[in-house]
């Protein structure tokens, strides 16, 4: 986010207002994403969060440095997987699934209520520099919690994708492929680092960012 942010030439009000909107995003939304995880899982039967502490809004709880890093300076990150034992579900399969649904839906619900804001703030009044600031402050803010939806639901681990990938693969193969989490994840921030997957995540955020900005602005046009 950072990086984009000083090579796409803004200025200092914009470059101002995706600072605060990361830092915001990493201590007060970050841990909404978890906690809808903790939520869901204590609700389907597993006390596991709850005893760990992780059905809170407390950051504290939930920050990963590495990956609240990576939220402020390219916009996609990650926080301090939810602990969850699935033999507390059910249906262990689907219980996983709808765990790990629940924070990138959480940050897509958080993407909605900034655009509802921004949407509010031009109708009222977008001349005044401070009103400019609060609206670049929210449409970063909405960006930035969509690059985490969909960079959470990739199908690699320890994202909330690779929990939901295990409805669509034999178990067997499914735990094969999670023997190699830590390298998967290294290669990731790798390809993240070099702008390799930098376009792609890009593409499908805008591509989320404008759909969810064309239904949120409908009824202010």
């Amino acid at each position: 986010m950072l990086f984009d942010i000083l090579r796409g030439g803004y200025s200092a009000v914009e470059i101002l207002a995706g600072v605060f909107a990361s830092v915001f995003v990493v201590f007060c939304t970050l841990p909404i994403h978890e906690y809808a995880h903790a939520l869901i899982a204590v609700k389907l039967g597993d006390p596991t969060p709850r005893m760990q502490g992780r059905l809170s809004l407390n950051p504290m709880r939930h920050i990963d440095p590495i990956g609240a890093l990576m939220i402020v300076l390219v916009g996609f990150g990650y926080a301090k997987p939810v602990s969850v034992n699935a033999r507390n579900f059910k249906n262990p399969k689907v219980g996983m699934a709808l765990t790990a649904l629940a924070g990138p839906c959480a940050n897509l619900l958080m993407a909605f209520i900034f655009l509802l804001c921004k949407n509010i703030v031009m109708s009222i009044s977008a001349t005044n520099i401070l009103a400019v600031a609060f609206l670049y402050f929210f449409i970063f803010a909405a960006s930035i919690n969509v690059g985490l939806a969909v960079f959470n639901l990739l199908p690699i681990p320890p994202l909330d994708g690779s929990r939901i990938l295990q409805l669509l693969i034999p178990q067997k193969y499914y735990f094969k492929f999670m023997q190699y989490e830590r390298y998967i994840i290294l290669i990731v921030f790798a390809l993240l680092f070099f702008n390799v997957l930098n376009r792609p995540l890009g593409w499908l955020q805008a591509v989320v960012y404008n759909a969810l900005d064309a239904i949120v602005s409908y009824p202010f046009r």
